[in-house]
């Protein structure tokens, strides 16, 4: 594929963004591309709508994993271009068809350019931005199966130069996770609202418990932070006094283990309300889980060398990301890494409605990739 084709096709699955589980389209397309491309072994239906392809060049070497994430997010598009998002309110602001377009470049390359022994998996992964995708890739018949020797994956990075390749050792992305905590009282005449059995101060001091754990900065090992997300209290009736509630929160800290620490808290406050206030029901659900990116040394190793070789600056950051991603959970199974590729030092911010992908990241992206197979099917 030469530049402007790779160009275009990261501007169609702009233009068609579907959300976590719903990425049948998506997939569709990435199988279609592979075919044109020559690929024969390819598997589909993977955790969902996820796509694999699959290169046996021996049956000496390693099998190396290469992952890029394939849905949208819930953004609204406001900035005007021809590949504009035909999905109202759902838009690709993370970038992942860009990610999508860098795997399949590299499916070019390893096509035009075959390697000398070892096995490539490609996949095209769904749901990476609800937490369920990877859980499900990997819980799939064919991972089972399937011994994988090392993992990688990248994201685009705006705030950083155009194509520098950003990396650490350790902690490359900080756990994350989601919880909403439903209170259900008794509602009263809005005159007699000593009648209520109101979850109000409930809710106030989970918020207060919960945001007073915060500490520490990224860089640091007891890094933690709450956000608060939503806290909703009674309804939009002036005669009624509140007798129903909920908050929502996200959680994150520099690494798993210290994230457990602080959901482990929250579950022992719940736990405790319960006890005090009988008359009120308390509901807990966690969701959107994401284990933090635990970078391989050796991984790290080779992504700077294939960083080096590409002409590419490469940048070493001092703590993890605060955002979480759900290859995590990749790299709590299976050695290797993930690195950041520069959006741009001027390129809105990841999830904004401004954002757009890079074309001219793409071959970077792609060539990263490749150079890290060889790298790593060619050690003695």
């Amino acid at each position: 594929m030469q530049t402007e084709e790779l160009y275009s096709l990261r501007e169609d699955f702009h233009q068609h963004p579907e959300l976590s589980g719903l990425e049948i389209r998506t997939a569709s397309k990435i199988v279609e591309v592979l075919k044109e491309l020559g690929t024969t072994q390819i598997h589909t239906h993977i955790g969902g709508h996820g796509v694999i392809a699959e290169y046996v060049f021996s049956s000496e070497g390693p099998t190396i994993l290469f992952r890029a994430d394939i849905d949208a997010v819930a953004v609204n598009e406001t900035q005007s271009c021809f590949y504009h998002s035909d999905n109202p309110g759902v838009s690709h602001k993370c970038g992942h068809d860009g990610h999508t377009t860098i795997l399949l470049a590299m499916a070019n390359l390893l096509h035009q350019f075959p390697l000398k022994k070892g096995k490539v998996l490609l996949l095209f992964q769904p749901a990476e931005e609800t937490g369920q995708g990877a859980r499900q890739v990997l819980e799939h018949p064919f991972f089972q199966n399937m011994h994988i020797d090392k993992a990688y994956a990248l994201h685009n990075l705006p705030g950083f130069p155009l194509k520098a390749v950003v990396c650490r050792e350790g902690s490359f992305t900080c756990s994350v996770i989601s919880c909403s905590i439903q209170v259900e009282g008794k509602t009263s005449h809005a005159a007699e609202p000593e009648k209520a059995i109101s979850p109000t101060a409930i809710l106030l001091n989970i918020l207060e418990k919960t945001m007073s754990w915060n500490q520490g900065e990224p860089e640091m090992q007891d890094y933690f932070r709450t956000t608060l997300i939503e806290l909703h209290i009674g309804e939009e009736a002036y005669g009624v006094a509140a007798g129903s509630g909920v908050i929502r929160l996200t959680m994150r800290a520099s690494t798993a283990q210290h994230l457990k620490i602080h959901t482990d808290k929250l579950e022992k406050l719940v736990k405790q309300l319960k006890e005090n206030y009988p008359a009120l029901r308390f509901s807990t659900e966690w969701l959107e889980s994401f284990t933090a990116n635990e970078n391989q040394a050796a991984a790290v190793s080779v992504i700077k060398q294939a960083a080096i070789k590409n002409g590419l600056t490469y940048v070493e950051t001092n703590c993890p990301f605060t955002w979480g991603e759900d290859f995590g959970l990749f790299t709590q199974h299976i050695p290797g890494a993930m690195f950041g590729l520069g959006a741009g030092e001027q390129q809105p911010a990841l999830h904004t409605p401004t954002y757009d992908f890079p074309n001219t990241i793409i071959e970077a992206g792609a060539q990263m990739f490749y150079q890290i197979a060889v790298e790593e099917t060619e050690k003695e």
